[in-house]
């Protein structure tokens, strides 16, 4: 009897056991959004956080925004208005808005926002189980941020390489972009924010440029890019795609010929996001 006892406790147990484990894995992840979440000790080292319902170490997709600004201006409140219509095509995708620390005078020359997105990265990845989200990252910028997304895929590719990136009218070269500016005094932004010369410091810039980071094992690119923009040249663009190109790297270059440094209506803004959409689901898991 004593032994009847004792069976019927462990089943008892053990029945207890698998319904609390039953109940744990099935729970269901919300859709959460989180705004200002610190991923380092400065505060404009902020991002924006939008996780999916129904996510999964296994099979959630990150998008990271990087916003432009001459890597001195813009904030992640610059994506906005185009949080809803990401969330709307990419039901499925965590979606991390990034903001960095901008250079001001002496204060945060580059490297500092390439710095900082390693760091925001490296923030993402580490919460990769809390927020339950895979390790297939897309990383989108618009101009400045276009080039520090570039080098996140191409340069500092740890501790995640990115799936893809995807370059909106962003510096390739910025040797080139100092040497042979668009409008006069152009070189000055770029001075303001390297705190030097190609002459003074050519590694610098050397290092800074994501075209020189181009191998065959880079992650396949998306680029758009205006014909009429006089802030960054669409030979910037022209160059990237032809590296990528030799280098038998998956890229897609899109010219609108008549769009500037951004765009103006809402047709190429729509092409931009089928292409876009197309692209990511050719090469994202």
């Amino acid at each position: 009897m004593k032994k009847i006892f004792i069976a019927a406790s462990i089943l008892t147990i053990v029945i207890a056991a698998c319904k609390k484990t039953d109940t744990t894995d099935s729970t269901v992840p919300l859709q959460t959004n989180y705004t200002n979440v610190a991923y380092g000790i400065d505060p404009a080292q902020v991002m924006d956080v939008y996780l999916p319902p129904n996510r999964s170490t296994s099979f959630t997709n990150v998008l990271v925004l990087i916003h432009g600004g001459s890597w001195s201006g813009g904030d992640k409140t610059d994506f906005a208005t185009f949080i809803d219509t990401i969330q709307k095509r990419f039901p499925d995708y965590a979606i991390f808005n990034l903001n960095y620390r901008l250079a001001s005078g002496t204060q945060n020359l580059f490297p500092t926002q390439e710095q900082d997105i390693n760091t925001a990265i490296d923030f993402i990845y580490s919460k990769r189980n809390d927020y339950k989200i895979s390790d297939n990252y897309a990383l989108l910028g618009t101009s400045a941020g276009a080039h520090l997304a570039l080098l996140q895929a191409y340069k500092d590719t740890l501790p995640v390489r990115a799936k893809t990136v995807i370059d909106f009218f962003g510096p390739s070269d910025m040797t080139e972009m100092y040497n042979n500016p668009t409008i006069p005094g152009g070189e000055l932004v770029i001075f303001s924010v390297m705190g030097t010369t190609p002459t003074g410091n050519s590694s610098l810039y050397a290092e800074s440029s994501p075209v020189n980071y181009v191998t065959p094992r880079v992650s396949p690119t998306i680029i758009f890019h205006g014909g009429s923009d006089i802030v960054v040249r669409h030979e910037q663009s022209d160059t990237l795609f032809a590296r990528l190109d030799s280098a038998n790297v998956a890229a897609t270059y899109v010219v609108y010929p008549t769009q500037g440094h951004g765009w103006t209506n809402s047709d190429t803004l729509s092409d931009s996001f089928n292409r876009l959409d197309a692209f990511l689901r050719q090469h994202m898991p």
